[in-house]
């Protein structure tokens, strides 16, 4: 026994273990762990709501599941009315606790489609995106969840004007491409404001950050159509008004373009929902933020498949 004791680099005999404190050694095995404490931490979602609905079936799945949903700031501006928006669809699905902030404009006016949904009385919403955030992370301890939906014009914003607010934010953020569709283009959430997204892909890559990658996302086994069964929910009489919503938005947008649910598998994966499957890489971003794999590039934890079939029975279930 002395000699294994001895080996093993410690003159401690098991007899003395008796006399030790805790949960390990007195009163039986140690409680559960437990989810890890991100997966309760306070959440804020980051989105250009008001184009692909996709952001619109996210934002409703968190207001329905993330109870520690704080506020929702809006990208890719159209003159405040993707804020109005959110908090309209926010209000119908139950939750005017939910701060909502009118974020970054970038001039983009493509593919905004809800124009005239949102009741005239709705108010416009702040536009201090770094004021309001400070003063929701001001009352949270510990790190928050951070999730981006749209491009990255307003992390930008924070980490130009309040940079210690960065390493505070745990970030799961869609967007990216490593073999994207078109290769003459960057991905949409990084074409939109090429310039943030190389800026704030190194900037993140200090902190760890998760990318839900449109080489994963852009996949027909997650469209909503008109033939699902959610869509057609979404028509009955007896339907919700955030459900009615939904609808009348999917058929806005599904006049000329489909709708894969990129946005609901990115907030699932922020909830750490386990069917979505990451590897850490290093990339890079060109001039136009194209990314692209180097050894000498940013490491991050990138998306490289997911459980298509089990996704869409997590939304189904989270949007019943």
């Amino acid at each position: 026994m002395d000699e294994w004791m001895a080996l093993a680099g410690t003159a401690a005999s098991f007899e003395d273990l008796d006399d030790a404190e805790g949960p390990l050694i007195i009163g039986g095995p140690p409680p559960p762990l437990g989810p890890p404490a991100i997966a309760r931490a306070p959440m804020i979602i980051d989105t250009d709501a008001g184009g692909d609905p996709d952001d619109a079936v996210a934002l409703v799945v968190a207001a329905r599941t993330v109870p520690e949903l704080a506020l929702v700031v809006t990208s890719d501006e159209y003159d405040g009315e993707r804020a109005r928006f959110v908090r309209w669809l926010l209000d119908l699905a139950g939750r005017p606790d939910v701060r909502v902030v009118a974020g970054s404009d970038v001039g983009n006016r493509r593919g905004f489609v809800v124009g005239g949904m949102c009741p005239a009385d709705v108010p416009r919403q702040d536009p201090d995106v770094v004021g309001v955030i400070e003063e929701v992370c001001a009352g949270i301890e510990g790190r928050i969840r951070w999730v981006g939906l749209g491009p990255l014009s307003n992390l930008a914003h924070v980490q130009r004007e309040e940079p210690l607010l960065i390493p505070r934010f745990v970030v799961t953020q869609m967007g990216g491409a490593i073999n994207y569709r078109d290769p003459s283009r960057a991905e949409h959430n990084f074409r939109v404001d090429p310039e943030a997204a190389i800026r704030m892909v190194p900037e993140l890559g200090l902190w760890s950050p998760t990318f839900v990658l449109s080489d994963v996302t852009f996949n027909p086994a997650m469209e909503i159509t008109r033939e699902s069964a959610l869509y057609q929910r979404w028509g009955r009489p007896d339907a919700h008004p955030w459900e009615r919503v939904l609808r009348e938005h999917f058929d806005r947008w599904m006049a000329k373009y489909p709708s894969m649910q990129h946005d609901s598998l990115t907030l699932a994966a922020a909830m750490l929902w386990p069917g979505v499957r990451f590897d850490r890489e290093n990339v890079v971003l060109d001039d136009i933020a194209r990314m692209s794999l180097a050894a000498d590039g940013t490491e991050i934890s990138m998306s490289t498949s997911a459980d298509y079939t089990a996704f869409m029975r997590w939304l189904t279930e989270a949007l019943s």
